[in-house]
C-alpha cells in the first residue's frame, strides 16, 4: 500500500508491550532473523514488543520502535524481564488417585521395580483412573494445571497410560483436549498406551500390543485425540522389538514419536527413537554413546527430567558433556506424575537441572522454552520471541534471566499473555 508523500502509514495492532528487557531465546541457526539476537538469551534491553492477531507483529529496542504502530491497548512493563511463555514438554498430568504409600514403602528400602512387580506403582494409578468419570479426572488435574501455569506456562504435553484400555485412554485424552479447549493453555496430547501391561494381560505382553497397534491406538488417533505415540522400552516396561512394534504402527498413521528410554537401563531404546525421526527421547541416565550419536544425528531432543531423578534418588548422571558436545538439544520438563515425579513447578525443574546436572541458567531457560517446543514438535509456532511467532511470554520481576533458575520455589510470573491475551 502506497502513502501519499509526506504521510506515514498507520498499522493497527492489538497491543504493545513498552518498557521491557526481552529474553527472546532465538536460536544461532535463526540469529539472521529480524530482532533476534545471536545466542545465549537473545537479550533485547530495554525493549518493545508489538502483538497483532495473536502473534509477535514487531519486537526489538523501544527507541526503534516504528512510528506507524497505533495500539488498541498499551502496556508499561516497568522494567519487567518478558521471556517465551514455559513449555513444560513431559507430563502425566491427567490421572486419578495418591501414591505416597509407595514413596513411604521406597523410603523404608524397596526399589521402585519391587514396587511395580507386586502390583503397586503404575498399575497402582490405573485402577483409580478407570474408576474415575471424564469430569473427575479433570477436576482432579487442575489443580496441578493451576501451579504450572502459575510460573508462566503456555504450553503443555499430557500423556495418556493410566488406562491401558480404549475406554480409558481415551477419557484422559478428551480431558486433555478439554483442558486445551477450556483453559488459556496449548496442550499437545501423547499416546502412551504402551506404559505397561495392563492386569488382564499378565503375561500377554505381546498380545497387549497387538491391542494397541490394530485397534486402540487406530481408534483414538481416528477421533483426533493423539498428536504423538510414547512408549515405556525397559526391562519393567517394553522391550525394543515391542516398541518398535508401537512405533511402527504410528508412522502408519502419521504420527511422529517419542520414548521414556534408558531411564534405569540401557535398552538402545534413543537410538531406535532416532531413527524413527522420533520428537524425543527422554530420562536418558543410561544413555550410551551410540544412542547420543544416533539423537544427534537425526536432531532428537534430549528430554532431561530431574524430578524423577531426585524422587527416586538415582546415582547416575545423564551424560549432560557429551550431549552437549555432539550438539543434541537439551529440553527440561516435569515428568508430573504420581509415582515418580509428583512436581508441578517448571522453575523448580531448572533449579534442579542446574544443581544436579550441572546445567548452565541459559540452557535451563533455554530448556523450557526453544528445545521444549522442538520437543513437541512446534518450534515453529512458539518457544522464542520473534515475529510471526505466536504471541506466548511471561513477564518476570527478576533482575537478570538466571534468576528464574537461581531461586527456589516462591517464584511466580506477573504476567503471563497466551496467543496475545493477558490470562
Amino acid at each position: 500500500m502506497n502513502c501519499p508523500k509526506g504521510m506515514t502509514l498507520v498499522e493497527i495492532v492489538d497491543s504493545l508491550w513498552l518498557n521491557v528487557h526481552l529474553a527472546t531465546l532465538c536460536a544461532d541457526e535463526v540469529a539472521a532473523m529480524a530482532h533476534c539476537a545471536n545466542g545465549g538469551y537473545g537479550e533485547i534491553r530495554d525493549g518493545a514488543i508489538a502483538v497483532k492477531d495473536g502473534k509477535i507483529a514487531w519486537l526489538g529496542a523501544q527507541a526503534d520502535l516504528p512510528d506507524r504502530f497505533h495500539a488498541k491497548k498499551t502496556h508499561d512493563g516497568k522494567g519487567a524481564w518478558l521471556t517465551p511463555g514455559l513449555i513444560d514438554c513431559h507430563t502425566h498430568l491427567v490421572y486419578a488417585g495418591n501414591r505416597s504409600d509407595e514413596f513411604e514403602a521406597r523410603l523404608n528400602g524397596a526399589s521402585y521395580e519391587d514396587i511395580a512387580r507386586k502390583g503397586g506403582g503404575i498399575l497402582s494409578t490405573v485402577r483409580a483412573t478407570r474408576a474415575a468419570s471424564e469430569d473427575d479426572l479433570l477436576e482432579a488435574s487442575l489443580p496441578r494445571l493451576n501451579d504450572l501455569m502459575r510460573e508462566g506456562l503456555t504450553t503443555l504435553e499430557i500423556k495418556s497410560g493410566y488406562g491401558l484400555d480404549l475406554a480409558t485412554e481415551r477419557r484422559m485424552l478428551r480431558v486433555a483436549r478439554r483442558i486445551a479447549m477450556e483453559f488459556p493453555v496449548r496442550v499437545k496430547t501423547t499416546f502412551l498406551g504402551a506404559h505397561a501391561v495392563p492386569p488382564e494381560y499378565a503375561g500377554r505382553a505381546d498380545d497387549y500390543i497387538d491391542l494397541l497397534c490394530q485397534q486402540i491406538l487406530p481408534a483414538l488417533a481416528d477421533e483426533g485425540l493423539v498428536d504423538a505415540v510414547d512408549a515405556f522400552c525397559e526391562n519393567i516396561g517394553f522391550s525394543v522389538a515391542q516398541t518398535e512394534r508401537v512405533f511402527n504402527a504410528a508412522h502408519r498413521l502419521g504420527l511422529p514419536v517419542k520414548l521414556h528410554a534408558e531411564q534405569l537401563s540401557d535398552q538402545n531404546g534413543a537410538a531406535l527413537t532416532a531413527a524413527f525421526k522420533g520428537l524425543s527421547a527422554d530420562h536418558l541416565e543410561y544413555l550410551s554413546e551410540q544412542g547420543i550419536a544416533a539423537m544427534a544425528a537425526n536432531q532428537t531432543v534430549a528430554v532431561l527430567l530431574p524430578g524423577a531423578y531426585y524422587f527416586l534418588r538415582e546415582t547416575k548422571l545423564p551424560p549432560i558433556a557429551a550431549l552437549r558436545a555432539a550438539g543434541v538439544p537439551i529440553a527440561i520438563a516435569t515428568d508430573c506424575n504420581p509415582g515418580t515425579s509428583p512436581m508441578t513447578s517448571l522453575l523448580l525443574s531448572m533449579n534442579m537441572a542446574c544443581t544436579m546436572f550441572r546445567l548452565t541458567p541459559q540452557e535451563a531457560l533455554q530448556g523450557v522454552t526453544r528445545n521444549a517446543a522442538r520437543a513437541l514438535g512446534i518450534a515453529n509456532e512458539t518457544g522464542t520471541l520473534a515475529v510471526g511467532m505466536a504471541a506466548d511470554f511471561a513477564l518476570w520481576n527478576i533482575n537478570r534471566p538466571a534468576d528464574l533458575a537461581y531461586k527456589i520455589g516462591g517464584q511466580q510470573a506477573l504476567r503471563t499473555v497466551f496467543g496475545g491475551e493477558i490470562r
